[in-house]
């Protein structure tokens, strides 16, 4: 769980709209198991963060300029994997303020039920 200085700190516009946001930090070991190489940022979109009250978050976009986050470096999303090769990356997500990390989800599509690691706070 980050804190709300690391909020404040890392650099993004705050939307009053939404509320105050915690950010919360993933750490994932991604591996390319055969084919043909892949970038990072097509291997690590299907995660997903449930918190106690039941809201489910995926990872923080960001479009325009960059996030800087204490002990979570931003992926090289570009970095290409091949085969038998992985990764360790920190993965970004926002929350509301007040709520914890439960879980940490992997979906898997829409006919199976996600998996699911829970979060120790």
């Amino acid at each position: 769980m980050g804190t709300k200085a690391d909020m404040d700190n890392s650099g993004l516009k705050k939307d009053d709209k939404d509320g105050p946001k915690i950010p919360v930090y993933v750490w994932s070991t991604l591996t390319h198991k055969s084919g043909t190489p892949m970038e990072l940022g097509d291997m690590d979109n299907d995660l997903v963060v449930r918190t106690n009250a039941g809201q489910r978050t995926r990872a923080l976009l960001v479009l325009m300029g960059e996030a800087k986050w204490p002990n979570c470096p931003e992926p090289q999303s570009s970095k290409q994997l091949g085969p038998g090769q992985s990764e360790n990356i920190c993965t970004a997500f926002l929350i509301p303020e007040g709520q914890k990390a439960a879980a940490v989800e992997l979906t898997r599509g829409f006919t199976k039920k996600p998996l699911e690691w829970p979060v120790e706070n």
